[in-house]
């Protein structure tokens, strides 16, 4: 699973590579709209003032829940799964973040915990910035300001979706179909063709409790997407051919 993203990277991003770009954030191949990363090059230069660069390998943990949130982070490539629960008990994903995000956003501004623990799917490239540098940095550009509320209001969409997700869909194949959707959303691109390409960084059985189910049931279900021609699984990138189809399951 480490290769999924050189080989995601190879196939619909070449020019990108999956990597920050030597030069600093404003010439950043992986650059994301309405994310921290595309402020304009003045504010952003300020930010990359108060960050340094941090290196990650796959399966490492980057925060965990209840930690006081000293540092958000901005992710420069690789993916990073966030989990939520309790010790003793089973662990639910809430979401896979990818380049572009912020991570620790609210948890910082309230100056709280983190409300989920994040780890690396991929090998990672990250900038932390420490909560007090961030804030100075916030009161310094109002259009900083702005991008905060809008990554928060992008998370309370994610929280939305995946409550509709677990809450609304009536079948497992709507279920797994509203699942498929939101990563091809969340870290996927969008081809000239109206097809969605996205790497498989979730397990099986991670997609069960996703969705709700077991592991033989998503197998199942993926197998029956496959064989209708809706979506195409080939060297751990996923296509999704009839996102319309998918989405008229739930």
């Amino acid at each position: 699973m480490a290769d999924t993203q050189s080989t995601f990277d190879a196939q619909i991003r070449p020019r990108a590579a999956g990597r920050p770009s030597p030069l600093g954030c404003a010439a950043c191949a992986n650059r994301r709209p309405g994310w921290f990363c595309s402020l304009g090059s003045a504010v952003l230069a300020d930010l990359e003032l108060a960050t340094s660069t941090i290196s990650l390998p796959s399966q490492a943990s980057l925060f965990t829940q209840g930690e006081d949130a000293r540092c958000l982070y901005l992710i420069c490539s690789g993916y990073l799964k966030l989990t939520t629960g309790r010790p003793e008990d089973r662990h639910m994903i809430v979401r896979v973040a990818g380049p572009g995000s912020m991570l620790g956003l609210y948890a910082v501004l309230s100056h709280g915990v983190y409300e989920v623990t994040a780890a690396t799917l991929t090998p990672a490239q990250l900038r932390p910035v420490e909560r007090e540098r961030f804030l100075t940095f916030l009161r310094s550009h109002k259009e900083a300001q702005l991008r905060a509320v809008q990554c928060i209001c992008q998370e309370y969409r994610f929280a939305l979706q995946d409550a509709c997700r677990i809450a609304l869909a009536e079948t497992v194949a709507a279920r797994l179909a509203r699942l498929l959707i939101e990563l091809a959303h969340q870290i996927g691109e969008h081809t000239e063709s109206g097809e969605y390409r996205f790497p498989l960084l979730l397990t099986h059985e991670e997609m069960a409790s996703m969705t709700c189910t077991t592991r033989e049931t998503v197998t199942r279900t993926l197998g029956q997407f496959r064989k209708d021609g809706w979506i195409a699984i080939e060297d751990s990138i996923v296509t999704l051919h009839s996102p319309d189809r998918l989405q008229s399951l739930f």
